[in-house]
């Protein structure tokens, strides 16, 4: 009869993205791993099989880690948007082994950025509500979302990368800066928004 594993699955994920946020991708192993928790090989590779499906395993909870993280409980899809982009921002600031895992093609689940992906029928209900709290058009919305995605993940890439320096506060600054740059480039003054 096997033996059963006494390690679970979720101490296993919960100790390699410990490493993967601390040490970076490339120091995870089984090897390292089973160092970090303690244990010998045999119950990562009795759970995982092995390398590869750890890897896929720590790529799915680790996108469910910053899925958490992000999740906004805003009503207004305007100030949603914009929770999601301060914790993405945050994420390669505090976090940048995680964000260059999941953002920049580390992951063995990462997928290139579509632009044509925003106008989406899953962010179909988003578009719409911003459309009508700003008062632009869909087609108006998607630009400015589209916009404002490409611009912050330029920013998160340089900050986690060790290009970009400075505070979160002068981050966001910067980050709002251009969103009301790419609002107003609509036809829209930006501080009509404030209130909505």
């Amino acid at each position: 009869m096997a033996r059963k594993a006494t390690i679970s699955r979720e101490v296993i994920l919960e100790a390699a993205l410990k490493m993967l946020i601390r040490d970076g991708y490339a120091s995870v192993n089984v090897k390292t791993l089973a160092a970090e928790i303690g244990c010998s090989t045999q119950p990562i590779v009795w759970h995982f099989e092995n390398m590869e499906g750890l890897r896929l395993a720590l790529s799915e909870y680790a996108m469910e880690y910053a899925a958490k993280k992000a999740a906004s409980s805003y009503e207004n899809k305007l100030e949603s948007f914009e929770f999601l982009g301060r914790a993405y921002v945050k994420m390669a600031l505090k976090e940048p082994n995680l964000f260059k895992f999941l953002y920049l093609g580390e992951s063995p689940m990462g997928k290139p950025y579509n632009h044509k992906d925003v106008g989406r029928a899953k962010n179909k209900a988003m578009i719409t509500m911003i459309a009508e709290q700003t008062g632009l058009n869909e087609e108006q919305v998607i630009r400015f979302v589209r916009n404002t995605i490409i611009y912050s993940h330029g920013i998160a890439t340089m900050i986690a990368t060790g290009v970009l320096k400075g505070t979160e506060k002068e981050m966001m600054e910067m980050i709002n800066n251009a969103a009301d740059a790419f609002i107003l480039s609509e036809g829209i003054d930006p501080k009509k928004l404030e209130g909505n």
